[in-house]
């Protein structure tokens, strides 16, 4: 079976446990420890990643490369890849509306072969398995299903244009991320007059409600940082589809409040509803 040796750009807690999952069927997962923080590098050991000194050392050695990072450097990033000239499987995996994807395309081709990923769930660690829905040349997005068969990582192939499945991850994403950021707004109003208990309690006596989860909201104070990004990338899309952008960049408007609190595992409900109540 081939087994290529794989780059992860970069390291983060999706790219690291991704990155793990592709070491299954890989010969190695190489990962730039240029730039990168101690955070970054703690992960990488601890996913079993190979650190390499500089980017060109893993362009030059790697037959795929998956890019997953912040939203707004993902073209960036994929311009220092086109400028080193790689030719390999280029995985554009960001949560990134589908015209940038289509951008990073013209940018890397005909030199790479350019895979659409659109990653959705939780990174593939403590039993989760998220979906990897791809998209693109269709002997390229095989590659990318061998590459995780076996593992935590669920892949799906949308077809074969470049778009589909950032539109995917997109629309999942403009519902699942705007309806936890209702539920902080609606919480912290309930607990400004003093029912938020009875709020929760009518929430639970319906199904699958997000209002009965309120302990999650720290969670999304925690993840706020990387989820007004994609919720831009939404709404763009949204506007570029003839529908209503508003109401997702409100929702990015209310997520930039808890940017401070990137990462924060320590947060609690009430520490997520003080620091939303102050501009």
């Amino acid at each position: 079976m081939d087994q290529p040796t794989v780059g992860i750009l970069h390291p983060g807690s999706m790219g690291a446990a991704v990155a793990a999952c592709a070491a299954a069927n890989a010969a190695a997962v190489l990962w730039c420890e240029v730039g990168r923080s101690s955070a970054s590098a703690a992960r990488a050991v601890e996913a079993g990643l190979t650190s390499v000194a500089t980017l060109p050392d893993l362009l030059d050695r790697s037959d795929i490369v998956i890019s997953l990072c912040p939203p707004a450097a993902a073209e960036d990033l994929a311009r220092d890849v086109a400028e080193h000239g790689f030719t390999g499987v280029y995985v554009e995996a960001n949560a990134i509306n589908p015209e940038r994807t289509k951008r990073i395309g013209d940018l890397l081709e005909p030199a790479a072969t350019v895979v659409d990923g659109g990653v959705v769930g939780s990174p593939p660690v403590r039993g989760k398995s998220p979906a990897l829905y791809l998209s693109g040349p269709a002997a390229a997005t095989s590659r990318i299903e061998a590459l995780f068969e076996g593992t935590a990582v669920q892949t799906t192939t949308l077809g074969t244009e470049l778009g589909k499945a950032s539109a995917l991850k997109l629309s999942y994403a403009s519902f699942q991320k705007t309806s936890r950021v209702l539920v902080a707004l609606a919480v912290g109003m309930a607990r400004e007059y003093g029912v938020d208990q009875e709020l929760i309690e009518v929430a639970s006596r319906r199904t699958d409600s997000y209002l009965a989860e309120p302990e999650y909201v720290a969670k999304t104070a925690a993840r706020a940082w990387r989820w007004g990004p994609e919720l831009e990338e939404a709404a763009d899309t949204f506007a570029a589809a003839g529908l209503p952008p508003e109401m997702l960049r409100a929702a990015a408007s209310t997520l930039a409040r808890w940017n401070d609190a990137k990462d924060d595992s320590e947060l609690t409900l009430t520490d997520a509803l003080d620091r939303l109540a102050q501009p």
